[in-house]
């Protein structure tokens, strides 16, 4: 009798664990589906309110520089430059300070320096855009004006080629303001990655490498960043992915004027800065249809640079594979 009862609750409890695993198996399901729903319904939602404009422009309007409110014409590639600039600008600028700065933290640093300066970085990447904003319009663009413009005039100016990039009206704001901006916000974003990443590689490793006389440099060349290439990626994209897609800070010193100049000092405009400036006073049916369109080509600059950065990825692994 007494077995009967103990294997009939054996039974009840098996049960009972199949059906929690079941609905465990299907709620993580659903949860895992709902970011691709999510995305789906993004991408759908775009491609439908982006119609009337691709319909009335066709694929003329991402080559096109108009972008007349006042008489329904619209063109997209005054801020697609814009984007591309000062991503790129920003890019340039804080991947090797963000190398540096993670380098330092996990092979230089003294123990009783790394975590303050750890925590500083981590803070100044939660410091949130629109303070940045503020600070490089009221602060950096000032100093930036008086002192870099004039510097840089002065000395690249006149170097053939190039010279053109760095002429002009020395405003303090402009595309190489918004890319330095941004820059600043995106250095605390890959440092972080870059330290976790680097932090991990096996000290036994690093430590054999010492012993057969390599330097600080042949470790981190040979040692760090192979192993964690992977990371270093990601890190880049994820910086590279904040800069396409800020608005505020870019908004605030990058001119919002929509006309193509070679001066990288000259106002510029954006994709998310256009938005964000006209989207609330759009009137027409066409000028709301053609900001969908700028946030479609914005999503489809980003998806295409991550597919960049995995095949890179895998192109390396390859090479890796087949040595």
């Amino acid at each position: 009798m007494t077995d009967s009862i103990s294997h009939a609750q054996m039974l009840s409890t098996m049960r009972k664990q199949r059906i929690q695993d079941f609905l465990f198996h299907k709620v993580t399901m659903l949860f895992a589906l709902s970011v691709l729903i999510v995305l789906v319904g993004i991408i759908i939602s775009l491609i439908m309110e982006s119609i009337p404009a691709f319909q009335t422009f066709g694929l003329h309007f991402i080559v096109s520089a108009e972008w007349d409110p006042v008489n329904d014409q619209y063109g997209a590639l005054i801020p697609i430059i814009g984007t591309l600039v000062t991503s790129v600008i920003a890019l340039l600028i804080a991947f090797p300070v963000s190398f540096g700065i993670a380098l330092f933290l996990t092979e230089i640093c003294p123990a009783w320096l790394r975590r303050p300066l750890g925590t500083a970085v981590e803070l100044l990447a939660g410091v949130p855009s629109i303070i940045y904003g503020i600070w490089g319009l009221f602060v950096f663009a000032p100093l930036f004006a008086d002192h870099v413009q004039p510097l840089l005039k002065a000395t690249l100016g006149n170097v053939p080629v190039i010279g053109q990039l760095f002429s002009g009206p020395m405003m303090g704001i402009g595309l190489l303001t918004a890319g330095l901006v941004l820059a600043i916000m995106i250095i605390p974003f890959i440092a972080s990655v870059m330290r976790d990443v680097f932090e991990i590689v096996p000290a036994v490793l690093k430590e054999s490498a010492y012993g057969l006389g390599c330097t600080r440099w042949e470790v981190v060349r040979k040692i760090v960043l192979p192993y964690t290439k992977t990371g270093v990626v990601g890190g880049v994209m994820l910086g590279l992915g904040r800069a396409l897609g800020e608005t505020m800070a870019v908004t605030f010193v990058i001119g919002n004027a929509n006309k193509l100049s070679w001066s990288l000092f000259a106002a510029g405009n954006s994709i998310t800065s256009l938005l964000a400036n006209e989207f609330g006073e759009a009137q027409s049916a066409l000028h709301v249809s053609s900001l969908f369109s700028l946030a479609l080509i914005l999503f489809v600059i980003t998806f295409i640079v991550l597919s960049a950065a995995k095949l890179m990825l895998a192109g390396m692994s390859r090479k890796e594979g087949t040595k």
